[in-house]
């Protein structure tokens, strides 16, 4: 197991893009990495698609310091999980530290608010496409791909290739 004695935050919030969450998560633990979910609230939340998720703890309960990388999947919960500062601090915070950052579809907007896309290559859902231009980042059309740290992903489709890209960026 590539990724035993990693520990690794998914973020999650109401309107979650339901395969992006545990899809990653599941293949994270496949892996055997410690993985623990993050929200602005440990009540169940619904997925854009009607499955339910339950974050572990809220951002105070996670210390960027242990975290080996953290994972925004799209759906809905990202416009909502950026208006936290404890949330966009803790992604911000990873990302300085080095560690990986996870970002597909449009989780893009949670990087925009922490202020960690200015200046990289990016995808995600084309509906934030323009937001990833107008935050300086410059937009690239592939399924998935490392960027320094940060780890694309664009859509639901591209899964797979995210999850590829993801688990070697963890495991390097």
């Amino acid at each position: 197991m590539r990724l035993s004695g990693k520990k690794v935050a998914v973020l999650v919030a109401e309107g979650f893009e339901d395969l992006e969450y545990w899809v990653t998560l599941m293949r994270l633990q496949e892996e055997g990495a410690e993985v623990v979910s993050v929200g602005p609230t440990t009540e169940p939340v619904s997925g854009k698609n009607a499955l339910t998720a339950r974050a572990d703890t809220t951002p105070g309960g996670v210390n960027a310091e242990e975290l080996d990388g953290i994972v925004i999947p799209g759906g809905w919960a990202p416009d909502r999980l950026r208006r936290y500062p404890e949330i966009t601090g803790l992604v911000r915070a990873v990302h300085e530290r080095g560690k990986v950052v996870g970002i597909i579809c449009h989780g893009g907007l949670v990087g925009i608010s922490a202020g960690i896309v200015d200046g990289v290559r990016a995808t995600g859902s084309l509906g934030i496409k323009d937001d990833l231009i107008n935050a300086g980042a410059e937009w690239v059309d592939k399924p998935a791909f490392r960027e320094g740290n940060l780890v694309w992903g664009r859509v639901v489709a591209d899964i797979p290739d995210f999850c590829r890209e993801l688990v070697a960026a963890l495991a390097g």
